[in-house]
Parts: structure tokens; C-alpha cells; sequence
């Protein structure tokens, strides 16, 4: 747990997770293909609306797939992230439960 609290206190991570809740009311439609919606959202698309490096965005999203926050599917050339909502219904409840 505390490598999730270490990735959570970094606001771009943070912010990730919070933009993949509902991809839909946070990134434009068009970046969004509606066939891929199952996979999560396409790292170029999470990068462009950071506004961060490439590097900074891909360090940022295999920080939190190596810990269990994120769960990526890769597509030929393209790499989608989506939450891990079993492993953010643990923490809430090691959250409720322990702390």
C-alpha cells in the first residue's frame, strides 16, 4: 500500500486516475474511438490533455500499471489505460477498514 499512497500523492497521477473515471466527461469524443472504449483511453490521448513529456506520461502510467492502479491492453502500435477498480475498491477499503 504505501507504493499506491506514493503514486496518489503526485497530482498528475491523481489526476489521471480521476480523468479515467469518466473518460467521457473528460477527454474530447473524437480522441475517444468508440471501439476502443473497452480497452480505456490511448496514451497519446492521457499525455495531450497532461500536457506533459511523453516520457513524464509513460513513467507515470507504468508507475501506477505496476502497481495495480491501472490495467493497459496494447493495440498494434497504441497502449490503452484503463482503472483497476478491483485494486481502488482494496485501497478504499484497507482506507475504511485500517487507517
Amino acid at each position: 500500500m504505501v507504493d499506491i499512497f506514493k503514486i496518489l500523492a503526485n497530482e498528475h497521477r491523481l489526476q489521471i486516475l480521476q480523468w479515467l473515471k469518466n473518460p467521457h466527461d473528460h477527454f474530447v469524443a473524437e480522441d475517444i474511438e468508440p471501439e476502443v472504449t473497452d480497452y480505456g483511453v490511448c496514451m497519446s490521448v492521457i499525455q495531450k490533455k497532461a500536457g506533459l513529456s511523453q516520457s513524464t506520461i509513460s513513467s507515470y502510467l507504468t508507475s501506477m500499471v505496476n502497481c495495480g492502479l491501472l490495467k493497459s491492453v496494447r493495440e498494434g502500435q497504441w497502449t490503452y489505460y484503463k482503472r483497476n477498480e478491483e485494486k481502488l475498491q482494496e485501497l478504499a477499503s484497507y482506507i475504511k477498514n485500517t487507517l
